[in-house]
């Protein structure tokens, strides 16, 4: 059997900036690059503080990690991956994490569950070309996941043009790096008084 060797993330900003962190060489880990990272956390930076975020397809971490690094309340990881999960609660150790929880757990499962109170920030990154989006945005609606004001980070392949996004839900910002198009959605409700940009 071919043993891989651990791939590597690197925290980019706040209290665990430089940071590196393990995690398996998993053929389903598609770690946020760097650049999309520091793009998404410059956004986010006056939503970050305090924030309760919800991390689905956790993998490695780096997102729901980086969230923590800059000041979140709390961070729900869900993963469904054994071995992710395994090395999401190295991370933790390694980092002292109390505020963070790892959830071993199909994301859509999970997204069926009841609530316990809903979330600022959703990062949403599943797997390319399983049309997982739609009914992830369905449950998060449905399911009352999401605060009035949530900010909802979606990740997918470039050629996913149109997100599937209800309307009340602003497409605040957009780019591609690569072959990812990143995004950052925000619900209307208690946004109206943050302008639209370009991308």
């Amino acid at each position: 059997m071919v043993q891989h060797k651990p791939q590597q993330l690197r925290i980019i900003g706040g209290q665990w900036r430089g940071r590196k962190l393990n995690f398996p060489a998993l053929a389903e880990l598609r770690p946020t690059p760097d650049r999309v990272r520091e793009t998404l956390f410059n956004w986010l930076q006056s939503e970050i503080i305090d924030s309760h975020c919800l991390d689905l397809f956790a993998g490695s971490g780096a997102l729901g990690l980086e969230a923590l690094s800059r000041g979140a309340a709390a961070v729900v990881m869900v993963e469904s991956n054994q071995q992710a999960v395994n090395a999401l609660h190295d991370h933790f150790a390694r980092l002292s994490v109390t505020n963070g929880q790892i959830v071993h757990s199909d994301a859509l499962a999970y997204l069926r569950r009841t609530p316990q109170s809903p979330f600022d920030i959703v990062f949403l990154d599943p797997p390319f070309a399983q049309n997982l989006l739609p009914v992830c945005i369905e449950l998060l609606e449905q399911q009352a996941w999401l605060s009035d004001h949530a900010c909802i980070y979606i990740e997918a392949e470039k050629s996913l043009t149109t997100l599937p996004i209800p309307p009340h839900w602003r497409l605040h910002r957009s780019k591609i790096a690569g072959q990812v198009g990143y995004h950052l959605a925000i619900r209307e409700a208690a946004c109206d008084d943050l302008p639209a940009r370009e991308p």
